[in-house]
């Protein structure tokens, strides 16, 4: 576990390298606590102002067998450089001055007027994380899913279905009430969270102090008050350099059942997902589902699913979901509403 810490570091143990006075790593434990995948993303600094830029092999060259007498044709690995950009996501906050001094506690009224916000820019970083798509929204990094979406893209290797893998003639689930289930293998070497060169980890919040602002709408038109600004931002980014560590796995969840008598078998698909990884020994891995799977996922623990490897683990005073000793981790933004891959 220490040697992980070491070279596989958390958004709270950078936090912490960058912040001596700790406002930062306070942050983030409270973004920790609404957010499990920060539990395991391992976060480093791009080598690019606006992001990083990977050389990833794509192609290695094949020995030859020599004859006595016969030379050997020298060969050479191919490589193609992936540029992976951060996204920019801001809010300010203001809140009227009178009522903050009247609370009798300003700083702890602010406090609680900041977890809002910190609780909004988790989510939003959630959800890009595993929706974000930069062809379709520029200002956004590409997250998961859309790395992860088509049956003829190499990735399909690790596209997989109840039924199979998706290009071993596995089946895509029909229609859009489909979810996905992520498995993460995160490692400097793998997948990872970054922020820009010479920037901040996480979300940095930054008190501007007492200002003179317009009046909120309802209130007269042109009319001055004094309030309380606060600046909130987190630049950040997602780096596949392997995507060998990352397997979706795609079900119709409508059709799950309590006891898995019928409709997807969840077990049978998360089995499947853990062997697409080349090895578990890389980097810290977990599953990701959203609120109804990880709730199957625990009822079938109860109804004894024969030779499931599922258990509830008690880690660091943490009640946790595992599967093959690796974490399932809760996160409410994966949807139940997804399009069927193809």
């Amino acid at each position: 576990m220490t040697l992980l810490a070491a070279t596989h570091p958390t958004l709270i143990d950078v936090a912490k390298r960058l912040d001596p006075n700790g406002s930062v790593a306070k942050v983030v434990e409270i973004l920790n606590q609404t957010n499990e995948v920060l539990d395991d993303m391992v976060w480093l600094e791009g080598n690019m102002t606006t992001g990083n830029k990977t050389t990833v092999r794509t192609g290695i060259p094949a020995p030859t067998w020599r004859k006595l007498n016969y030379g050997v044709v020298p060969g050479k690995s191919t490589t193609a450089q992936v540029t992976d950009t951060c996204g920019m996501l801001e809010a300010y906050a203001e809140s009227d001055k009178a009522l903050v001094d009247m609370s009798g506690d300003p700083a702890a009224f602010r406090l609680s007027e900041d977890r809002a916000y910190i609780e909004g820019f988790n989510q939003e970083v959630t959800q890009t994380l595993f929706y974000g798509n930069d062809l379709i929204d520029e200002a956004e990094f590409t997250g998961l899913a859309a790395r992860f979406n088509s049956l003829s893209a190499e990735s399909a290797d690790n596209i997989v279905f109840p039924d199979g893998y998706a290009n071993a003639g596995g089946t895509a689930p029909d229609g859009s009430d489909n979810a996905s289930i992520f498995l993460v293998c995160w490692g400097p070497d793998t997948v990872f969270g970054m922020y820009p060169k010479g920037s901040q980890a996480g979300l940095s919040v930054r008190d501007l102090g007492e200002v003179t602002t317009e009046s909120p709408p309802g209130g007269p038109t042109g009319g001055k008050m004094q309030a309380y600004r606060t600046h909130y931002k987190w630049d950040c980014g997602l780096v596949v350099r392997d995507w060998r560590y990352v397997v979706r796995g795609q079900f119709n969840q409508e059709d799950l059942t309590l006891s898995a008598s019928s409709g997807p078998k969840l077990i049978d698909l998360m089995t499947l997902m853990v062997e697409r990884l080349p090895d578990i020994r890389m980097g810290r891995a977990a599953f990701y589902v959203n609120r109804k799977t990880r709730a199957f996922l625990r009822t079938h623990i109860s109804n004894k699913i024969v030779n499931s490897t599922l258990s509830m683990d008690n880690i660091a005073g943490r009640r946790v979901l595992a599967f093959d000793d690796i974490p399932v981790r809760r996160v409410d933004q994966l949807l139940s509403t997804e399009t069927a891959i193809s």
